[in-house]
């Protein structure tokens, strides 16, 4: 063998590919995102990241683990853009939740990303048996709301809503919108459809804000 054939079949076979952590999160996380977390298989992983099945497990553990690092890519990616929004100190308070709420509807309808909400859609289709992956989502769940929540009580103490204003239920409020919103985009509901209820929300918002939500009348009319 010639020692310039030598030299070429190095060359051929070249560095072995590194690991991209994430990257392999991005595509595990979308794939996750579209199909659902029990509907996902381990081959749909391997195949869509690129990485083979002992890296995938000696990075994340199991299936479950790369779940919950997608979770938490999600969360990272997406929830924490809307803190930013929410805590942007140039905005009022309505200006700071229309500009949430309006993200929110421009993610849930990107073109680019699967419909809809991670964390409901796969929330969604998980069975009894996944109930570990269930209590995790509905503590990310949870930290959605309660970042609504830290920011109107937040607004709430520098006066910008008003004392009677129920803070609890009123996160709980805008999360049953987001959570409807991103069941109507999963259901081909587009952009414009959705800042048409963020609009909504919006004609109503000072009186959410001023008085809060009046119990005895709503206990009445149960």
């Amino acid at each position: 063998m010639s020692t310039d054939h030598v030299v070429s079949a190095k060359k051929g076979r070249g560095r072995p590919k590194q690991f991209d952590r994430d990257d392999a999160l991005d595509k595990a996380l979308e794939l996750f995102w579209r199909h659902g977390y029990e509907a996902t298989s381990l081959a749909d992983l391997v195949e869509a990241t690129g990485a083979k099945a002992p890296t995938l497990y000696g990075e994340f553990g199991n299936k479950e683990g790369l779940f919950r690092a997608a979770a938490e890519r999600y969360m990272t990616k997406f929830a924490e853009r809307g803190r930013a929004l929410l805590t942007n100190p140039n905005c009022t308070v309505s200006e700071a939740t229309e500009d949430f709420m309006r993200d929110t509807a421009a993610l849930y309808t990107d073109k680019n990303l699967p419909s809809g909400c991670f964390l409901i859609c796969t929330s969604a289709a998980l069975s009894s048996q996944s109930d570990d992956v269930a209590q995790m989502l509905r503590a990310r769940h949870h930290f959605q709301e309660n970042m609504l929540a830290d920011f109107l009580r937040a607004r709430q103490v520098k006066g910008d809503i008003s004392p009677a204003a129920d803070i609890h239920t009123l996160a709980k409020y805008l999360m049953c919108i987001m959570q409807g919103m991103a069941v109507q985009a999963r259901d081909g509901a587009t952009q414009e459809e959705l800042d048409n209820i963020v609009s909504t929300l919006m004609a109503v918002w000072p009186d959410l804000t001023s008085a809060g939500i009046d119990k005895a009348r709503i206990a009445v009319e149960a």
